[in-house]
């Protein structure tokens, strides 16, 4: 990174204070009754701590960008159930055009909740793009999502845990935590597992 660009990072970057270890488990709440996809790396971390990695958290691995659109076929298919997708901001910004057809299809039991530290944490902790500006809930609303909202102090913090309960329609909120460590909890990485533990969760005979 040039100092050109560190200079411009430093001005632009949004205020990052929020301790995601603390922060994350405060906006989600009691997860057991909802279904969660998760992204990548801090994430997946994140979820995985609060939930004690349970049968009803359906967790990614080497498909960056996939959170969103997962989260919205599983909405569709069970529409009697709260989909959360708890996602990071380099995660998203790989497939951001996800959040357009969201707002176009809008399902409501649909939530999504993006951590937001500001870094790339799979791939070496390089800086993203909302460290240099980028608004991810401006590209939500811009997208069309009508219920959004930045969570960037702990005051807040209910305000943005009552729209992803409670909102008619999809919904969209950005939290920025501090640029430390997600929890050391350590998640089951084998895809098959988790697959299988998830479907069996929804009820879906195994596969013979």
């Amino acid at each position: 990174m040039t100092t050109q660009q560190e200079s411009r990072a430093q001005a632009m970057s949004p205020q990052y204070v929020l301790d995601r270890c603390e922060a994350v488990p405060a906006i989600i709440g009691d997860p057991s009754d909802l279904l969660i996809v998760c992204g990548l790396a801090g994430a997946s971390k994140d979820v995985a701590s609060l939930t004690s990695d349970g049968a009803n958290v359906f967790t990614t691995g080497g498909v960056m960008g996939a959170a969103v659109s997962i989260g919205l076929g599983l909405a569709l298919s069970q529409p009697e159930r709260r989909v959360l997708v708890a996602t990071g901001d380099g995660e998203l910004l790989m497939n951001v055009g996800s959040l357009a057809t969201v707002a176009v299809v809008n399902p409501p039991n649909l939530a999504i909740l993006c951590i937001d530290n500001g870094h790339y944490g799979e791939t070496g902790y390089q800086l993203s793009h909302t460290s240099l500006g980028v608004d991810l809930t401006a590209m939500a609303q811009g997208a069309g999502i009508v219920n959004t909202h930045t969570v960037e102090n702990e005051d807040d913090v209910e305000n943005g845990a009552r729209m992803l309960r409670e909102s008619n329609g999809s919904s969209f909120v950005l939290m920025r935590v501090a640029p430390t460590p997600p929890p050391t909890f350590k998640r089951e990485l084998d895809p098959a597992v988790c697959r299988t533990r998830f479907r069996n969760f929804l009820g879906y005979a195994p596969r013979g």
